[in-house]
């Protein structure tokens, strides 16, 4: 029994797990983090690294077999024959789409902290503000300055590259040296910024040590080599993940128990002591059922699967799931927008080109009714673009032979891409529940899905290619071509909800710190307490609330609030 008694458990060790367990043992309590997938330890476990193409029995592709057989992963971009060991495969772990979704999943020691895009990008004070003021889901429970201190401090230590742009539709934060722009983005940003007074474009910002500071250096990490291999597992610890980074801090303060192969059946209400007393799971190997206890919980299993496993505790003080007295659990799912995409060419240049991988691209903070309600439409999207040189000199109409080797050494005519990262609304009926009759392999109900897009979406998509369009025909741009992929929402990676953040315990599940209303002493910091969407990047959101809300459960702990 002994070795089952914490002072505080972590359910999941990605990028939010990684973060509680981190801070609630540098404060001193004895953690356990509970991850379902296998071990990784940072370096030992990145068997595709320092891979070449020709290395791999199919030079980095995957397979037909693979692909039919795992269809969902098989949509994710950074899914390959070098990183799919890091991806969850549709036939292993099930789930029902009762509208299509693409549930893209990490299960491993580090969860999906591995595998993001790594693009850090603040609130601003308009994001936590716009439920609030435009009428849809509920007011935000804080404000940007509750939790600006809280984005510097995880800041300085992962370690975010970008300029001080002075724009305070995307605040500024700790930065490292940014990435550069080349000659032809930057012709396109100084043309948009000459037409256009409303919109900043700006190299974006992410999670690489572009120069280390020394606390990177003492923890082993090193400078990103734009290799733009990351999702393999970095070798030098360049990019932030919770196995180069959170996880081996708390290691270091002898307060940390990771346990591996913990899938988590449910949260353990005492209905005589009228509190939360720990977590029961199933060991994935041995299906043997076992339960740890601890005086604070922190949920970070992926927004989903937060859901799941909130939906799953169930006592007779919570006969519908843990603290869903107002039956709002699993409810006001939603996701980001990435359906549009508009392609291009760019004459001139071509005595030019740039060196290396840059791992982030240029970016557009939101400029849609963000400061009152403009256009016929809630909300608005950030728009990411890259100008690169492809097709190699069109060596491919060439035989074989001293030609086709002298004009597969010439680069082709510049391209530019960009894309759209949309604001969906969350609505009562994105939401997601258990499955009735259907159980996994560890007897926990299957996840059903009911996520789609809405009117709404639809025209923050044509706004898109309508701006999106004018905007590089102004650059200079050529053969601009707009493109829907149709694809599912989840393809995103982005889902955040079910589980929101909020004033009222009539309308959310969770207060201003991530605590539930109902369970006092569980936290949720993951994507399932987003009360709103925002257009950014939310990994780093995650991080600060997570720090913030840590901050606040141990000082509770202290004075026996929780």
């Amino acid at each position: 029994m002994k070795d089952h008694v914490f002072d505080a458990i972590v359910i999941g060790s990605g990028i939010s797990g990684g973060w509680a367990a981190k801070e609630l043992c540098e404060k001193g309590l004895k953690t356990l983090v509970l991850e379902r997938g296998r071990n990784v330890e940072h370096k030992r476990d990145y068997p595709t690294m320092l891979s070449a193409p020709w290395e791999m029995p199919h030079r980095n592709h995957v397979p037909l077999s693979d692909k039919i057989e795992n269809p969902v992963v098989n949509r994710c971009y950074a899914y390959k024959e070098d990183t799919q060991h890091f991806f969850v495969k549709d036939k292993d772990h099930p789930y029902i789409q009762d509208k299509p979704f693409d549930w893209v999943r990490g299960y491993q020691v580090g969860g999906k902290s591995l595998i993001w895009a790594r693009q850090t990008q603040r609130w601003s004070k308009y994001d936590f503000e716009a439920p609030g003021r435009d009428g849809f889901a509920v007011d935000w429970p804080i404000r940007y300055e509750d939790i600006a201190p809280w984005y510097s401090y995880v800041e300085k230590f992962v370690g975010i590259s970008g300029n001080y742009d002075g724009v305070e539709t995307l605040p500024d934060g700790e930065f490292l040296p940014a990435w550069e722009m080349n000659c032809v983005e930057k012709v396109i940003r100084d043309r948009i910024l000459e037409s256009y007074k409303d919109r900043h474009v700006m190299i974006g910002r992410c999670a690489h040590l572009t120069e280390p500071a020394d606390h990177h250096l003492k923890m082993g990490r090193g400078q990103c080599m734009a290799r733009n291999q990351c999702y393999r597992g970095c070798p030098f610890g360049a990019y932030f993940s919770s196995n180069s980074a959170t996880l081996p801090a708390a290691a270091a303060t002898g307060n940390l128990t990771v346990r591996p192969d913990a899938v988590v059946h449910s949260i353990i209400y005492d209905d005589a002591k009228e509190k939360v007393t720990g977590v029961r799971i199933v060991d994935a190997e041995s299906k043997e059922v076992l339960e740890y206890f601890a005086k604070v919980i922190f949920l970070n299993a992926s927004a989903l699967n937060s859901n799941l496993i909130l939906l799953n505790s169930t006592s007779n003080r919570f006969p519908n799931g843990l603290g869903n007295d107002n039956g709002l659990l699993g409810k006001y799912v939603a996701f980001h927008n990435y359906r549009g995409n508009i392609s291009a060419s760019f004459d001139g240049y071509e005595d030019k080109y740039y060196f290396g991988r840059r791992p982030t691209a240029v970016m557009m903070p939101n400029f849609r009714n963000v400061k009152k309600q403009e256009m016929d439409f809630l909300r608005g999207y950030m728009t990411f673009f890259t100008a690169g040189r492809g097709g190699w000199g069109g060596a491919r109409e060439i035989p074989f032979g001293p030609d086709f080797k002298e004009k597969n050494s010439e680069p082709g005519p510049w391209h530019v891409f960009m894309m759209m990262q949309g604001e969906t609304i969350p609505k009562e009926s994105g939401q997601v529940a258990l499955s009735l009759d259907q159980k996994d392999e560890w007897g926990i109900p299957l996840l059903r899905v009911s996520v789609d897009y809405d009117g709404n979406d639809e025209k923050i998509l044509k706004d898109f290619f309508e701006q999106g369009s004018e905007m590089l025909e102004i650059a200079g741009c050529k053969n601009i071509r707009a493109n829907d992929t149709q694809q599912a929402p989840g393809l995103d990676i982005h889902e955040m909800g079910g589980v929101r953040m909020g004033r009222d315990p009539q309308t959310s599940l969770l207060n201003g710190w991530n605590q539930m209303h109902q369970a006092k002493n569980v936290f949720v910091t993951d994507g399932a307490c987003m009360t709103s969407t925002g257009t950014q990047n939310p990994s780093i959101t995650y991080m600060a609330l997570t720090a913030r809300a840590v901050d606040y459960a141990v000082k509770a702990l202290k004075v026996g609030e929780v």
